[in-house]
């Protein structure tokens, strides 16, 4: 278990939409006429601005080259012309016509994009320039606004200790505002973390073969286990889906400072403690906790195959956004 000096929040229950899907219920801020909060809605424009420029002049030829469609579909058989590849040759066709005929085929564009979200109690946390939920937000943006632009499809799915949150996968960009929003305005009812649970949901919800973002801190829960109880689970969804995990960690995670006697609270739990900063051995401890928890979690990644963006609270994500990027093309060339 890792503890964080955290405030207390009263999470207020979701509401379900009439189309069968939770929605946001806030209690606080200046709205619009959409129920909708107008700092949220100014949130969702700043993003926008932002990460369209990125996925325009960057991750959009990107995006395209790393996730091509699910595979090539038939789309005619002509005569064979100069410079045409004879292992394309259609032999039967060839021998009834007595010249040489070729299958041609197109590639399947369309995919199905699903942004899968951990909003649990360690993911309202930040303390340098932004929360890790509105670094989620921008990464899904950045993820989202490229794969529309390729005409592929996007859906969100929200999850704490249960699933709260589904929006099935649409094209255009009006949906992609909306998944944005969605992932900024949600309040949770639960405070948990079941990562097994949420993929395993995905998996029903999705009939084809998709690419899944999951987006979380991958912080095993106190009580719920190692990082290799979710292995079943990561193993299983990975063999039909390709499973991208975005990994988002605030710099005060991975170290304490010096501040003497700290009351730290777990958000996902409300468990406190007592610790004495100021002592060395205690912040020796803690980093080493934290390095053998995160070293789990890689070494799970590594032992399925599923590729791993790490996004840090403190620093843009475009640098890591584009080293998958580069990596995943470096690896389709091969």
């Amino acid at each position: 278990m890792r503890l964080r000096l955290w405030p207390s929040r009263s999470p207020e229950p979701a509401r379900i939409d009439g189309d069968g899907t939770a929605a946001p219920r806030l209690s606080s801020g200046s709205r619009t006429g959409t129920g909708v909060p107008r700092e949220i809605l100014r949130q969702v424009r700043e993003i926008e601005l932002r990460t369209r420029g990125l996925v325009d002049a960057i991750f959009g030829g990107e995006y395209h080259s790393v996730f091509r469609g699910q595979g090539m579909e038939f789309a005619e058989v002509r005569e064979y012309q100069s410079g045409d590849d004879v292992r394309h040759i259609d032999w039967n066709v060839t021998a009834r016509m007595g010249h040489p005929y070729v299958k041609k085929h197109v590639e399947e564009r369309e995919l199905t994009v699903m942004l899968v979200v951990d909003l649990s109690g360690s993911e309202q946390f930040g303390t340098r320039s932004r929360f890790k939920a509105e670094a989620a937000a921008e990464v899904a943006a950045v993820l989202a606004l490229s794969a529309v632009r390729n005409n592929d499809r996007v859906g969100l799915l929200i999850f704490t200790d249960r699933v709260e949150h589904v929006v099935p996968p649409r094209k255009g960009r009006r949906h992609v505002l909306r998944l944005i929003r969605d992932v900024l305005a949600f309040v949770p009812e639960g405070r948990g973390t079941d990562i097994p649970g949420a993929l395993d949901f995905a998996a029903r919800l999705l009939t084809h073969r998709s690419i899944l973002f999951v987006m979380s801190d991958f912080i095993a829960p106190a009580g719920g286990g190692r990082p290799e109880s979710w292995e079943r689970t990561l193993k299983t969804v990975a063999r039909r889906h390709d499973v991208v995990a975005v990994s988002i960690l605030d710099h005060a995670e991975t170290a304490l400072p010096d501040a003497g006697l700290l009351v730290l609270r777990d958000p996902e739990t409300d468990e406190e403690v007592a610790i004495d900063t100021a002592r060395p051995g205690v912040r020796e401890e803690y980093e080493r906790v934290v390095a053998s928890e995160s070293l789990e979690v890689r070494r799970l990644f590594r032992r399925l195959g599923i590729d791993e963006i790490a996004i840090r609270t403190d620093v843009s994500a475009v640098r890591p956004l584009l080293a998958f990027f580069h990596r995943r093309e470096r690896i389709l060339r091969k």
